[in-house]
């Protein structure tokens, strides 16, 4: 078994914004005032969008540009968490999921009994926040509320305009495939949803089958058995989690400051290990903070580092009218490297995504 990772680093433009909010502003004179996620970094001010909220997005999207069937939320108390069931809901397999429960069961003999059924997964899919690449300070925005009778309702929200980057790697490997031995965040199915998965008769369909786990081995020297689900569904969700990419939209305050989220420079590669190289090939200028630049060398110092992980070719995309002062550059690094593809967003992404068939 492979350590393929797909690998990919964005950039979004966005103006006017206010993506992802952190409740009121204390710092404000109206008692309404919102404030945005800031962070600080070297005495700067940077804003961004939390991975939680990126995962809500991309969630979202696939469930409308796709068809997802999205598992289904259960609230208990101060707890809530989905079916936990990867074999029938995609987000569960690509998102991972937590579920800690018992249910009575009837032995051999008859005899009700309870049994732990808790199942954990660590999600294939791992992202990072979105993060302004140079430092951004929020504007205030005075509004109101003024078409009733008396006074009009004076509020506050912080706004901002920024290029934000983000990465995420999904394990190609974990897509898609289960364990089941109980260690915390493995014991991904119950037996009963392994035996379904497994099983064929006239009401359900088989949808995988048994492999060994390269890596687990039990006292014997016996490799544990995975479950993994037949080729066509595994290709299907990991093409389609990239694909949502590319009508990916979300955030918050979109009546009145609607911004597009989809990326607007994009680099895509498979690579056989977790590591993300991409992380630091945009900077701000260090003659002026709020100029974005790409920087071409570490761009290119990457694809050498990193030769031997690479697997297959790096699509590089980039949205006309942002970056076109780097396009002459960027088609020098696609003649003088055999495996870089430059084309448009969704092109790069359409193309990696037909690579990724043949690397599953």
């Amino acid at each position: 078994m492979s350590n393929l990772k797909a690998q990919g680093f964005i950039l979004i433009d966005v103006d006017v914004v206010a993506l992802n909010n952190a409740g009121k502003n204390t710092q404000s004179n109206f008692d309404n005032a919102v404030g945005t996620k800031r962070i600080y970094k070297d005495g700067k001010s940077y804003v961004y969008v939390s991975g939680q909220a990126w995962r809500y997005w991309w969630r979202d999207t696939l469930q409308k540009t796709f068809n997802w069937e999205l598992s289904p939320i259960t609230r208990e108390s101060k707890i809530a968490f989905t079916a936990a069931d990867p074999i029938k809901y995609a987000d569960d397999d690509i998102f991972g999921y937590m579920k800690a429960a018992s249910e009575e069961v009837t032995d051999e003999k008859g005899k009700v009994k309870k049994e732990n059924v808790t199942v954990t997964r660590v999600s294939p899919l791992k992202n990072s926040v979105l993060v302004s690449v140079g430092s951004v300070r929020p504007v205030e925005n005075w509004s109101s509320m003024a078409r009733q009778d008396g006074d009009s309702v004076p509020y506050g929200k912080q706004e901002y305009s920024a290029i934000m980057k983000g990465m995420f790697s999904l394990d190609l490997e974990q897509s898609g495939t289960f364990a089941t031995y109980n260690k915390t965040g493995f014991k991904n199915l119950t037996v009963a949803q392994k035996k379904q998965a497994l099983t064929s008769d006239l009401l359900t369909e088989k949808c995988a089958v048994e492999i060994d786990d390269p890596f687990m081995k039990d006292e014997k020297g016996k490799p544990y058995k995975l479950v993994r689900l037949l080729p066509h569904i595994r290709e299907k969700r990991i093409s389609e989690t990239i694909l949502a990419l590319k009508n990916i939209s979300g955030g918050a305050m979109q009546t009145n400051n609607m911004g597009d989220v989809t990326p607007k420079f994009i680099v895509l590669a498979t690579l056989n290990s977790g590591n993300h190289p991409f992380s630091h090939i945009t900077s701000s200028s260090g003659v002026n903070d709020d100029v974005i630049d790409l920087n071409i060398d570490a761009l290119k110092e990457v694809l050498k580092d990193y030769k031997n992980n690479i697997q297959g070719d790096v699509f590089i995309g980039r949205r006309s009218g942002f970056f076109d002062n780097k396009a002459d550059a960027l088609n020098e690094i696609e003649k003088e490297f055999a495996n870089v593809k430059v084309l448009t967003i969704n092109e790069a992404i359409d193309q990696y995504t037909e690579q990724l068939k043949n690397q599953l």
